[in-house]
């Protein structure tokens, strides 16, 4: 279970928020929003019902809070905009709907932080008052130009946040700050000197004070998701029979993941309601995505699968008839068949095991391949508050390191479970000792590939070639090894401080797609109306290109490959088939087709319809003739349609669309196809190709077959919604 948290950001939007300072294009408060919005989105996106949200406006235009109403001159000009509790998308909404810059500048942030305070205590308390257990957070943002007077209250702030274990955060917007490097000048000194009493209560309670700039710049560094292990197995690790030998060797030990695989959040589908009543307007609903309702919106539902099973049968309409799941039987894949089982006989697919961690082998170090590796990896230790079995297992993995070998086990986690096969690799840290498991694979896991050498060419006759333009040169084998030698990326990392460091190292190496999809995600929900999105962070892009510095220093080795290995640069291939082209012709110079009396082909032969269209097209530039010849196509096409007994035929027709769908874009006449398809359209709807073929349309549209429009082909007149709306067909139409 993870840990309830409470935090309270306390904003500041009084009136000098809403200035723009040392040439930003955004307002301070806009700035400061960037982090704060960062966080709250953060919290948002876990779903997590413990992790309380509440915020409080400083300098705001008026006055509303609990504290207000028993001292009203000292707690003036503060809101709590949101009161603790679980943030969702409706949430977000209010808060960028009141956090604006103010028209005044009163307003004391000291009084702001009591208020917070007061908030923790109030919802992190029992109805006894006993404190309970909450990772207590404030967050303070602000400019430090507003009124403030601690008087004597520092010090009880100070001991109140220390008591109650709360961490204090202060953000401020061109605070000075000496480490990082920042300092204002023409500062006011009512700014310095709230700095100093900020920077003062910030050191008492051992908590963090900061400029706006190096918050939003650690912003950039994705934050890695740390979970609770819980163990995947516990039981008794054994080397041997322990029920029957004295000798044997038992441990009792659990498995914990070591790491795990982060996906990026999966799209969901949701399709548009039908079932609206008339004049009732589309609005968007405040559910929530993460909500157990269907419905996600007022005019959105989500969508639902439906499976059906259907076998072979000449006799049914369309040569399918659906079955019931009951009816049948399940089945194995040997090779590329599929074997059925029954019921009375599924017993032989399963083994009857029974949980265990035994010792099956040992293999030395230097023998494992490392592609075996088949799982993430896990950790094995001793059973906890059971000091013979840590014991028992510090000997065991000393003792394969000292062999430098690894140990095979079989694991069964649960009773019935499939067994897997284990690695098991000693780990020594200064805190602890452990082994280190990945599974490895069956043997009908492995896959055996054969590939030509590639230091020689075996002719068909046996014999071997050492010089083939196919095999490289010494020369070019030097040139090669020398590229690769200065592009080495061991030798440009550089830590702060200017000294060698590794350029990519692991805990700073992050997934550019789960990050990115996870940053973009977060600033859609404080930003819905924005167009342009924010550019990917720098930490992101580190591995996506080499560093210039290496590159540049890689030249010459490049060029020197590409002088060696007589590197040219391939001409642009043609995007399109151009309808006036040379026609190509014989060797001989002689016209096959006049010798032989015949005429070129101008019909499209029904019983082999592709290779006869093609060769239309192939043989003509006249926009006629190939007009003609796609109308032919078009009928036959029909004619597969109306003859087709059920879906029989609907394959075929599939196809000839397909082929001059591509031939007519390639020949840059779009237009043509997309006459025909219109046409195609309305004799399905209107039922004139021998009944209700909407079938067909359906599958026209998952091969994507539809309209062309400008972005497949510049010629086209369809534009990108034409297209979309071509699909939309409830309606029967007549022709």
């Amino acid at each position: 279970m993870a840990d309830k948290e409470a935090t309270v950001y306390i904003v500041d939007v009084g009136q000098s928020m809403g200035e723009t300072n040392n040439e930003r294009n955004k307002t301070n408060l806009e700035w400061a929003m960037d982090y704060v919005w960062d966080k709250i989105t953060m919290t948002v996106a876990t779903g997590r019902k413990t992790a309380l949200v509440g915020v409080i406006g400083l300098r705001t235009d008026g006055t509303d809070n609990e504290l207000g109403n028993d001292d009203p001159e000292e707690y003036q000009n503060i809101t709590v905009l949101q009161p603790l509790k679980q943030t969702l998308m409706e949430d977000i909404r209010n808060l960028r709907s009141q956090i604006k810059p103010s028209k005044t500048n009163e307003g004391d942030a000291i009084s702001a932080l009591i208020i917070a305070i007061q908030m923790i205590s109030a919802q992190c308390s029992n109805k006894a008052g006993k404190p309970l257990a909450y990772k207590r957070q404030i967050v303070l943002v602000t400019d430090g130009k507003g009124p403030m007077d601690p008087a004597d209250q520092l010090g009880h702030i100070t001991s109140k946040i220390k008591e109650d274990n709360t961490s204090l955060t202060i953000v401020g917007v061109d605070f000075d700050d000496a480490e990082y490097g920042t300092k204002e000048e023409d500062k006011s000194p009512e700014k310095a000197e709230n700095e100093a009493i900020l920077k003062s209560l910030a050191d008492g309670c051992d908590g963090t004070f900061g400029t706006l700039a190096e918050a939003i710049e650690h912003m950039q560094i994705p934050k890695t998701k740390a979970t609770r292990p819980v163990h995947s197995f516990k039981g008794v690790l054994t080397l041997g029979d322990p029920e029957n030998y004295s000798s044997a060797l038992s441990i009792d030990v659990e498995r914990y993941p070591r790491t795990m695989v982060a996906t990026a959040p999966s799209a969901s589908n949701f399709v548009v309601r039908t079932n609206l009543a008339a004049g009732e307007e589309a609005t968007q609903s405040t559910a929530t995505v993460n909500g157990d309702s269907d419905l996600v919106g007022d005019s959105l539902t989500s969508v639902k699968g439906q499976r059906i099973y259907q076998v072979l049968d000449e006799n049914a309409p369309g040569g399918k008839r659906m079955v019931n799941f009951e009816d049948l039987s399940r089945g194995f894949e040997y090779g590329r068949t599929a074997v059925g089982i029954g019921e009375s006989e599924s017993n032989i697919t399963k083994l009857e095991t029974l949980p265990g961690l035994d010792i099956i082998g040992f293999v030395p170090e230097d023998k494992f391949e490392r592609y075996l590796a088949m799982s993430r990896s896990n950790v094995i230790i001793a059973q906890k508050f059971n000091e013979k079995a840590s014991l028992a297992m510090s000997s065991f993995v000393h003792a394969l390191y000292e062999a430098e070998s690894y140990a095979v086990a079989r694991l069964v986690t649960k009773e019935g479970k499939e067994p897997l096969v284990l690695l098991l690799a000693p780990s020594i840290e200064p805190d602890y000792e452990c082994l280190v498991d990945v599974e490895l694979p069956f043997a009908e896991d492995m896959r055996g590939y054969r590939f030509p050498p590639l230091d020689k060419k075996v002719t068909v006759a046996g014999k071997s070639l050492t010089q083939h333009r196919d095999i490289p040169t010494s020369d070019l084998i030097n040139a090669m090894s020398g590229y690769v030698d200065a592009m080495d990326l061991s030798t440009v990392g550089e830590d702060e401080d200017g000294n060698h460091s590794e350029y990519m190292p692991m805990d700073e190496t992050y997934s550019p797609i789960l990050h990115r999809i996870n940053q973009i995600i977060r600033w859609r929900a404080t930003h819905p109306l924005e167009n342009d999105m924010p550019d990917p962070p720098a930490i992101l892009l580190k591995g996506s290109a080499p560093p210039v510095k290496l590159v540049d220093k890689a030249q010459p080795y490049l060029k020197a490959v590409m002088k060696v290995g007589d590197v040219k640069k391939v001409p642009p291939k043609q995007k399109g088939r151009k309808r006036i082209r040379e026609q190509e012709k014989p060797l001989s110079g002689l016209d096959v087709e006049e010798l032989l009396g015949r005429k070129k082909r101008v019909k499209v032969d029904e019983r082999n319809a592709i290779p006869t269209f093609k060769q239309i097209l192939a043989t003509t530039d006249d926009i006629n003739t190939i007009k003609d010849a796609a109308k032919q196509m078009g009928e036959i096409i029909c004619s597969n349609i109306r003859d087709s007994l059920g879906d029989a035929l609907y394959g075929r027709a599939i196809e000839n669309i397909r082929v001059m769908r591509e031939e007519l874009i390639e020949l840059e006449e779009p237009g043509v196809f997309n006459d025909f398809v219109r046409e195609l359209k309305e004799k399905i709807l209107g039922g004139v190709l021998a009944g209700d073929r909407r079938e067909f349309l359906w599958r026209l549209r998952g091969n994507k077959l539809g309209l062309v429009d400008k972005k497949l082909s510049p010629l086209s007149e369809v534009e990108g919604e034409e297209a979309k709306e071509f699909w939309q067909f409830k309606k029967t139409t007549t022709v």
